[in-house]
């Protein structure tokens, strides 16, 4: 039943990537900025939420964060660190995941922008059977 599951939109932002990293209101992506305001939604980097779980885990002692090892390597490779940072996850009402209604809303509204800001629109569900895991070697 696909009512249990919550969705995510996620997009790739290519070029303007580190623009928006420093300025999410930059006139250059105005558009996005318009479209996530009529959502009550924000983007964040996932190069900065995987660090700042990370730092959070430090603090906190990693034990209580199974992902700790996954995160820690996935931001110091330099590869990753490319591709990660001009990834943004789409937050709903301050939520990363959300309902389907309000995803495919979202998704429908930023769809427009791919090939022109957005260089890759995606859309997620909960769904552990159609979510990759962390290696094994990874969890604790």
């Amino acid at each position: 039943m696909s009512d249990q599951w919550q969705y995510q939109i996620r997009i790739d932002l290519g070029d303007l990537a580190e623009a928006v990293r420093r300025d999410p209101h930059s006139p250059a992506v105005k558009p996005l900025a318009d479209i996530l305001s009529v959502h009550h939604a924000t983007i964040k980097c996932q190069f900065d939420a995987f660090s700042g779980y990370v730092a959070e885990a430090e603090r906190n002692g990693t034990d209580s964060y199974p992902l700790y090892e996954w995160t820690k390597a996935t931001i110091a490779d330099p590869e990753k660190r490319l591709k990660y940072v001009k990834s943004y996850t789409v937050y709903a009402e301050g939520n990363e995941v959300y309902s389907k209604e309000t995803a495919d809303a979202l998704e429908a509204d930023l769809r427009p922008l791919v090939g022109q800001l957005i260089v890759r629109l995606s859309k997620y569900d909960t769904n552990p059977a159609n979510n990759p895991q962390p290696p094994g070697g990874f969890r604790k």
